[in-house]
């Protein structure tokens, strides 16, 4: 590497090849890779208390609405693979620069926004940045600490993946009601500004490396197919009708596409392909992914519409509904930290069927309990328990597909499962929104110009008794919504059931099944 932008980096090698504390450059690279961390991270939970008030300023039902949410998270999909190769080929601090520019550009963009459709394009380009920001950061800590201290960076940068569920909800509703939803895009701007300047002047110069060849194709393949087939039969989930042209063109022709990835990853020749679909013959890999996929539509899709419940059905404000999520978050505080440290003692099996259970009782409140007069305390509960369970559940998932592989194997299989979950949450948020606009059209209730239209007789002020009624029926369609989030949670026990229940230690390392 050639020599640090500031003498203060320069300690940082020296210092890494020691056990002992982080010394002052190492925690300088820190400072700049939390600011990122910060902004990626609050972004995916600050949008969610928001789209009551896109629905209404945009006059675009929940099923639009939603894909602020979906184009997000299917663009962090899209760039997880490409970010190793952009690293090694670019550099990582080149990366990380690059990545903000991208986030924050997205952002005042975002925020600039004149209907749904530009909003949710934009929302993708934010996510095409955000998803470089963490993996680019992480490498670049990592590199300046040594492995010998990469537990006690990631503490730090464990810091705002654990507020983030927490602070998102309550910001985001602070400045969606008293100063306006753009700022929760806004705001990103003069923290990206100062993480910018920082890294310019903090990061050392690094020089660009030989890079394995990117699957161009299998990109071009994987990522519109995904978006397409998801777009398809979402739509037509939403018309109820699968017979539209639109709906067969975009969604066989995304499976198409996805199919022809397939064979594409699948060739022989190919040795590097952007997601290794020959580990899936593993036995650990194979019970992983099926459990993250259950697992990220249910909980992911859940976590979308509740703040809804409590603008609309509730009457809170966007920023007492942030405050009313926060049990999620402070219950995922207390396993997050232990869950490793059980799965190490225990065996990742255990641990998630335990953590799998916790999220399946704290959802079962929700789909009994979720009445127009639900007791917040009782509420509050059952987000604690998700929360809980979330905390046991993602990374141990994780763990188990990681612990039985070789260790050439493991990259291929973190990158597979980080584009399965984000991939799955998009599904999650798609069909789960779909799924409750659908019922709330069943209950009678018209959603075409946003959840937030006050009902009306003439102009009128309608009935404390029909306004009682309407409350009511659209309750009933949360709780059916979340009875089918529980159905999808019940049949990721079946995966999970198949996760490894031994301590990693004594574990062989695991072969192929046998496909016959």
């Amino acid at each position: 590497m050639t020599a640090p932008a500031s003498p203060k980096a320069a300690d940082g090698p020296k210092a890494a090849d020691s056990g002992g504390g982080l010394d002052r450059g190492v925690i300088a690279v820190a400072m700049v890779v939390v600011l990122g961390a910060i902004m990626s991270i609050l972004d995916v939970t600050v949008v969610n208390v928001a789209l009551k008030h896109l629905t209404e300023d945009f006059n675009a039902p929940l099923s639009t609405i939603q894909w602020v949410a979906t184009g997000y998270t299917l663009a962090l999909a899209t760039v997880i693979p490409v970010t190793g190769w952009a690293s090694a080929r670019f550099g990582t601090k080149r990366l990380y620069i690059i990545s903000i520019i991208l986030f924050v550009a997205g952002s005042a963009l975002a925020g600039m926004a004149w209907s749904a459709e530009s909003l949710i394009a934009f929302r993708v380009l934010q996510g095409l940045g955000g998803g470089m920001i963490m993996p680019a950061g992480m490498t670049i800590l990592t590199q300046a600490a040594g492995p010998q201290r990469v537990g006690q960076v990631m503490s730090i940068v464990g810091i705002p993946m654990l507020l983030g569920p927490i602070m998102g909800p309550i910001l985001g509703g602070w400045l969606v009601d008293d100063v306006s939803w753009r700022w929760i895009f806004y705001i990103n701007v003069p923290i990206g500004a100062v993480a910018l300047f920082l890294a310019f002047k903090i990061l050392k110069k690094d020089k660009p490396r030989k890079a394995e060849r990117l699957d161009v194709l299998g990109l071009l393949l994987l990522s519109p197919g995904l978006a397409m087939l998801i777009y398809g039969l979402a739509t037509g989930a939403e018309k109820n009708d699968f017979t539209r042209p639109d709906v067969l063109v975009t969604a066989i022709g995304g499976g198409l596409l996805v199919i022809g990835f397939a064979v594409h990853a699948l060739r022989e020749g190919n040795t590097n392909p952007l997601i290794d679909l020959r580990l899936f013959k593993r036995r650990s890999v194979a019970a992983a992914s099926g459990t993250m996929v259950l697992f990220a539509c249910a909980f992911f899709g859940a976590m979308l519409i509740l703040p809804l419940y409590y603008q609309t059905v509730r009457g809170e404000s966007a920023f007492a509904a942030g405050l009313l999520l926060a049990p999620q978050g402070l219950g995922a505080m207390v396993t997050m930290p232990i869950g490793g440290k059980l799965t190490d003692k225990l065996g990742p099996g255990k641990v998630v069927l335990v953590g799998l259970a916790l999220v399946v009782l704290g959802v079962a409140g929700f789909a009994s309990q979720l009445t127009p007069d639900a007791s917040y305390w009782t509420l509050g509960m059952a987000l604690f328990v998700m929360g809980l369970g979330m905390g046991m559940t993602m990374m141990p998932t994780m763990s188990a597909a990681m612990q039985t592989l070789q260790h050439d194997e493991v990259p291929r299989a973190s990158t597979a499962l980080n584009i399965i979950q984000q991939v799955a949450g998009s599904i999650g948020t798609a069909f789960i929104a779909v799924l409750l606009a659908t019922q709330l059209r069943a209950e009678g209730l018209d959603t075409s110009g946003g959840l937030g239209a006050e009902p009306s007789a003439g102009g009128a002020e309608v009935p404390p008794h029909i306004m009682a009624e309407i409350m009511s029926k659209m309750a009933d369609a949360f709780q059916t919504t979340y009875w089918s989030s529980l159905v999808l949670l019940v049949l990721a026990f079946l995966p999970a059931l198949m996760l490894p229940r031994r301590r990693p230690d004594t574990l062989p390392v695991d072969v192929p099944m046998q496909m016959h």
